[in-house]
């Protein structure tokens, strides 16, 4: 597992909107905004589903995705590339049920993504590079 670093975290958490890209079984991509989520630890967010049709059909035949994060000022950006699983019980999907009744969302299941890789996504000469 990759540890997101402090300043990993501090642009992700600046997202209102997580775009979450995943593919298929024939690789044919998909993003999709994830409006409810949160970081648990340096290793893993909890995003909740709540309308998630072709995403949770491509992450249940591939249960790898990635998400980006980019702040303007000053420019920052990173990719998080890992696996989830799905779960319909217990805590998280408590927590997750919890983040979306209070918006009125359905709350389906809670999606563990497990950071496994983080790149450096900003402009300049180390963009696409392997920091964790």
């Amino acid at each position: 597992m990759a540890k997101m670093t402090q300043d990993v975290r501090d642009v992700l958490g600046g997202q209102k909107m997580l775009p979450l890209a995943t593919s298929d079984s024939s690789g044919k991509p998909n993003v999709a905004f994830i409006t409810y989520w949160k970081i648990l630890d340096d290793e893993t967010i909890l995003i909740v589903e709540n309308f998630m049709n072709k995403t949770r059909k491509n992450l249940e035949k591939n249960p790898r995705a990635a998400v980006v994060a980019y702040r303007s000022e000053p420019k920052k950006s990173y990719q998080l590339k890992g696996t989830v699983r799905f779960e319909t019980s217990g805590r998280m999907f408590e927590e997750a049920k919890a983040m979306a009744a209070a918006k009125k969302a359905p709350g389906k299941s809670a999606v563990i993504f497990r950071v496994e890789e983080i790149y450096d996504s900003s402009p300049g000469p180390k963009a696409g590079e392997r920091i964790a």
